[in-house]
């Protein structure tokens, strides 16, 4: 009988309260991962029964720490040897010290680095690290140097400013004004009016995105002209009419249109142009899963770990040409090289800067 092992998959942005059985449930990778699961299989590398167990929770910033810390201790009360998640950067920070001390492999897919570990992997979906210095040096290139700053009141947009803020003294550009909102601000005229009467030459958005829209109408009602770039919460314009909001911004994206990883994965799938971003991060997600599962020793969450750490030089859907995934001994990053990709959104479609 072949070796069993079971996958924890914590998804920390569903309320389940609200979905009927046959709903597709938001933010779901377990395709991705049977699909790179069942790639290893047929060339022998993999013969273990693999067993998905699923918890849900509605994280922050809508929900709670409470209720990710509630999913994970599910999962661990399970069995099993690795979980897949969080993927929202405040719900990592919030679940990397329960890996470390249940000492149980985890792949998060967010952007905080702060949520790495002995046992907490991290698959960067942004950085909040990187993130801003990206913004940064966009700016530069358009000749901006004054720029007005709106930031979720949050781990995610606190971070994010700080390091904008490092890589602007560097670059000589002045943060003329800064405002912090809540991160389900709706109302921000008077935020926005504050920022341009610093009379800024670009104006950047950092958070999670559930604000974004409101900031980007306010600087439409005032017909403010000047660029606009956020970071990783312009990935929301894949969904809903954000894209259309938030028309002319530009943003920090996953993938690039000249990455050959991506293009072979699209077409071999079949799969339209919209759901690059998702096809990249989905196949990365599941190739670093799978290649750990082949390379572990066991299946316990020892083997798993050290299973994991083997993983390297992968060449990556994400990013531009030539990324790659891959962990280490003390590396717990996924991604190297140049993995974020700055693109706008003009008239509802994604369109990559060169």
């Amino acid at each position: 009988m072949p070796a069993s092992v079971k996958v924890g998959i914590l998804n920390d942005m569903a309320d389940l309260s609200g979905l009927d059985d046959d709903v597709p449930v938001p933010g779901d990778l377990t395709g991705w991962l049977e699909r790179e699961i069942d790639a290893l299989r047929q060339t022998g590398r993999l013969d273990a029964e693999v067993e998905f167990v699923h918890a849900y929770a509605l994280g922050l910033p809508s929900g709670t720490a409470e209720a990710v810390e509630l999913a994970y201790r599910q999962l661990a009360d399970a069995g099993v040897s690795l979980i897949v998640g969080p993927a929202i950067g405040d719900n990592a920070l919030v679940a990397t010290p329960l890996a470390e001390q249940l000492r149980i492999p985890t792949i998060n897919w967010a952007g905080a680095e702060r949520a790495r570990g002995r046992w907490m992997f991290q698959h960067q979906v942004g950085s909040h690290e990187d993130e801003s210095l990206v913004i940064a040096r966009q700016m530069a290139s358009l000749g901006r140097r004054r720029l007005a700053v709106v930031y979720d009141l949050s781990p995610i947009g606190t971070r994010h400013l700080k390091y904008l803020e490092g890589e602007a003294r560097v670059l000589g550009i002045e943060i003329a004004a800064r405002e912090g909102i809540s991160p389900l601000a709706d109302d921000v005229d008077d935020t926005v009016s504050a920022l341009l009467a610093a009379e800024p030459d670009g104006v950047v958005y950092l958070g999670l995105g559930l604000s974004a829209p409101s900031v980007s109408r306010a600087l439409d009602r005032v017909g403010w002209d000047g660029p606009r770039i956020m970071n990783t919460a312009g990935l929301r314009g894949y969904h809903g009419d954000f894209a259309h909001a938030c028309n002319g911004w530009f943003y920090i994206d996953m993938h690039s249109d000249t990455n050959t990883t991506l293009r072979a994965v699209m077409a071999r799938i079949d799969a339209p142009c919209r759901q690059a971003l998702a096809v990249a991060k989905g196949h990365d997600i599941g190739r670093l899963v799978a290649e750990g599962l082949a390379r572990a020793s066991d299946f316990t969450r020892e083997g798993v770990r050290l299973g994991l750490e083997q993983v390297k030089w992968l060449p990556a859907a994400e990013g531009h040409e030539g990324t790659l995934l891959g962990f280490g001994i003390h590396d717990r990053g996924a991604l190297h090289g140049r993995y974020l990709v700055v693109r706008q959104w003009l008239g509802g479609e994604t369109r990559e800067v060169a």
